[in-house]
Order: C-alpha cells, then sequence, then structure tokens
C-alpha cells in the first residue's frame, strides 16, 4: 500500500533518503518561477511531476510553447501562490531568479546592489503578531526605491513562500539555484525558511559532477517540510587539469566529454574568442576529450579547430544551437524558438543536474542509465515517457 505524504510528512524522519515522498508523481505539482526555456522544466517531466512555469521573456515562450511546456507568460510579481493551490497533493516551489545587478565581478555596484538584497530577505523574516499587510506595503516601498528593478527579484521565491505559509497552504518542499555568487542570498534566505519551519541545506554544486559536460557551478538551496533534505550525491569525477583524485573521487564515473555528447567526426577543441581583451594567446581552450567550459549566451562566438590548429574538414567551426543545448544537457532536437536562443540556452540550468536535484529533494534515486539515455534521447520522446518516475508498489512496468 502506498504511504501518502501527510503520513510521509507527520512520520518527522530525518535523513531525506528514509522520507521518500511515495505518491505518484502525477499527484506531485511544482510551479517554476523565471522559468526560461525549461531546464528545471524538462526534469521535472523526465521524473513524470506535473509542473507550470512562469516566463515573461517572449523568446523563452516561444522554446517554451515549441516544447509543449505549461506556461503562464507573465511578470512573476503580477502571480501568486494562491493560482496553484489545488494543483497537487506535494507542492514545489522552484526557481532561478535573474542576478545580474549583484553577481558582477567584484564591482561596488554589484556589492550594494547584494547588500540591499539582503536587507530585503532580513525584513521579510516573519515576525510574531505583524500586521501582513502593513508588512507587504513597506516591502514593496522598498522595492520600488531599488535603482535597478531587477535587483528586487530574487526575493520573490521568498514573497511567494511567505504568502503561501500565510495562507496556511505551505509548500511542501522549495527548489531555488543561480549562478554561485548568490550563495549569501540563499543562506540569508535558509534563516527565514527555519523561521517557517523548514528544513534547509545549502550548497555549490559542480555540473561536472552530475555528468554534465561542462564545468559550471551553481548555487543550489533546498528545504523541505518535516524532514532533513540532502544536496544530490555526485557521481562523476571532478574536472582537473592535471587529473588528480582522492580515492572517493576515483569511485566516481569519468567526466562527460565534449565529444560523448556530441558526436563529431573529427577531433577538435573549442578556442574562446570574447572576454580576454583580444590577446589569442590568452583565449581560453578545452579539447574535444574534457568538459566544456561554461556555456553562456556568447557561445556561438567560440572557434573549433584540428588539435594542430588547422581548419576543421568536416564538421563546422562554430557550435551550432543544437550542439550548445546538448552541452548543456538539453535533450537533441530540443525545439529551440524566438530571438536570443544563444542566451536562452547560456542561461538555463542544466536539466541532468536538475534532475539530481529535484530527485534528491523528493529523495528519489536516480537510475543513471535512464538518465542518460533521456539526455541523450529526443525531446519528443523523453517529454511524455516519464523515464525517471519512480516505480511504486502495485503499478504495472
Amino acid at each position: 500500500m502506498d504511504i501518502e505524504v501527510g503520513e510521509l510528512e507527520r512520520a518527522k524522519l530525518t535523513p531525506a533518503r528514509e522520507l521518500t515522498v511515495r505518491t505518484r508523481p502525477d499527484r506531485i505539482h511544482m510551479v517554476d518561477l523565471f522559468a526560461g526555456p525549461g531546464g528545471l522544466d524538462v526534469a521535472a517531466h523526465w521524473l513524470g511531476l506535473q509542473v507550470d512555469g512562469i516566463e515573461m521573456d517572449a523568446n523563452a515562450c516561444a522554446t517554451r510553447d515549441a516544447a509543449g511546456l505549461r506556461t503562464v507568460e507573465g511578470d512573476v510579481r503580477d502571480h501568486g501562490p494562491a493560482e496553484f493551490y489545488d494543483s497537487g497533493d506535494f507542492r514545489i516551489l522552484a526557481g532561478g531568479p535573474p542576478c545580474q545587478t549583484y553577481t558582477v565581478a567584484g564591482g561596488g555596484a554589484g556589492r550594494r546592489a547584494l547588500n540591499e538584497v539582503l536587507e530585503l530577505v532580513k525584513a521579510m523574516s516573519p515576525t510574531s503578531g505583524e500586521d501582513p499587510a502593513a508588512k507587504w506595503q513597506g516591502i514593496n516601498a522598498r522595492l520600488d526605491e531599488l535603482d535597478d528593478v531587477r535587483t528586487g527579484l530574487v526575493v520573490e521565491p521568498l514573497r511567494w513562500v511567505l504568502q503561501a505559509h500565510e495562507a496556511k497552504r505551505p509548500y511542501d518542499a522549495i527548489v531555488l539555484e543561480q549562478v554561485q555568487t548568490v550563495l549569501p542570498v540563499w543562506l540569508a534566505v535558509k534563516e527565514v525558511l527555519e523561521q517557517l519551519g523548514y528544513q534547509v541545506v545549502c550548497g555549490i554544486l559542480r555540473t561536472e559532477e552530475f555528468g554534465v559536460p561542462q564545468t559550471r557551478r551553481r548555487a543550489i538551496l533546498i528545504a523541505r517540510l518535516g524532514c532533513a533534505p540532502s544536496l544530490p550525491e555526485q557521481t562523476h569525477q571532478p574536472y582537473r587539469k592535471q587529473g588528480k583524485y582522492s580515492e572517493e573521487e576515483l569511485k566516481r564515473i569519468e567526466c562527460t566529454t565534449m565529444q560523448d555528447a556530441l558526436k563529431r567526426s573529427e577531433e577538435f577543441k573549442v578556442i574562446s574568442n570574447y572576454g580576454t581583451g583580444g590577446d589569442p594567446k590568452a583565449r581560453g581552450q578545452r579539447t574535444f576529450n574534457q568538459p566544456a567550459a561554461t556555456i553562456t549566451g556568447k557561445v556561438s562566438r567560440n572557434r573549433l579547430e584540428r588539435l594542430d590548429g588547422t581548419a576543421l574538414k568536416s564538421d563546422s567551426p562554430r557550435l551550432s544551437l543544437d550542439e550548445a543545448g546538448r552541452l548543456q544537457t538539453f535533450p537533441a532536437k530540443y525545439p529551440w524558438s524566438g530571438k536570443d536562443q544563444a542566451q536562452q540556452i547560456g542561461n538555463a540550468i542544466p536539466p541532468r543536474l536538475a534532475a539530481h536535484i529535484l530527485a534528491a529533494t523528493l529523495g528519489w534515486q536516480l537510475d543513471q542509465h535512464a538518465l542518460k539515455d533521456a539526455v541523450y534521447g529526443p525531446w519528443e520522446e523523453t517529454k511524455s515517457s516519464k523515464p525517471l518516475a519512480p516505480r511504486l508498489p502495485g503499478e504495472d512496468d
């Protein structure tokens, strides 16, 4: 007999691996704020979850529409949790809010913006006997005073959490992700969530340690009601130029390489064509048998050539958009649409990493072979086949 979510939450077991969510995946609903072209959504589909994404960028929405992802096109600030209260038995809030204003390298403006966000998070902390209406009026006034409206977007997921809590319809789980410089914000959010009764874990994940053919670091927050979550366990070795690994790391799978993902006919190296002040000697290089450097919106500027520096004979000297998407672990033939497709690809969370994060949130074990097949298979086949959904007792194979 299946254990219902409510019974699990009352069990109060602490290790997440002992508190697996054992309900039908299609009764688990996720709202994805700032959903972009669908990195988290793709992983949720593989896991069999129901998901609605909120996204205001018309180009990302065009991709989502072509991919068949459910989308509310609009500004996250114009929506709230009440729109989705009856969407599932177990509810997840997820999101990767934009953070351009305070992730710029070292600058004074970036530091000021980060401090503003940390002060906003502190102001949003619940206080006994407070008037919710007056509280939100004050917070909205502070948001209106920000020099750059994007600075305040990072607190939107917390607004959703607090409003759901005030309505006595709290989320069962929360997943937040962004670039690694956002970790101080997640640590501040963690303190607020703990006041609401959540148990929270934060940390930096390296994408190549989860089978992504790319080196990229993401700051992750996972929160659960009723149990202590864990960050996902690494499955692959970290990328190191020297190739020196600990005994524990040697037990893992070797890094997924660019060639594993792209299957090009010629051995190649990728030369970064930007960010080096125009000095060709200073440009970063990776070879076909290594993971790619971080895929950004400028990926189309990278140049590919043979290992000896001569031109490729049969393959393109540039990465196609489909290839860039595959280095992000979007499935083959993902229907990139609209304008600024390279930027859409570079901004997204890799679906393979997202699958690990969501599975860890739910306490599920991933079938690594099924995950690999999902990543390399065509999207039209994997979006509805739920290749990573757990089989529960009594279900047909």
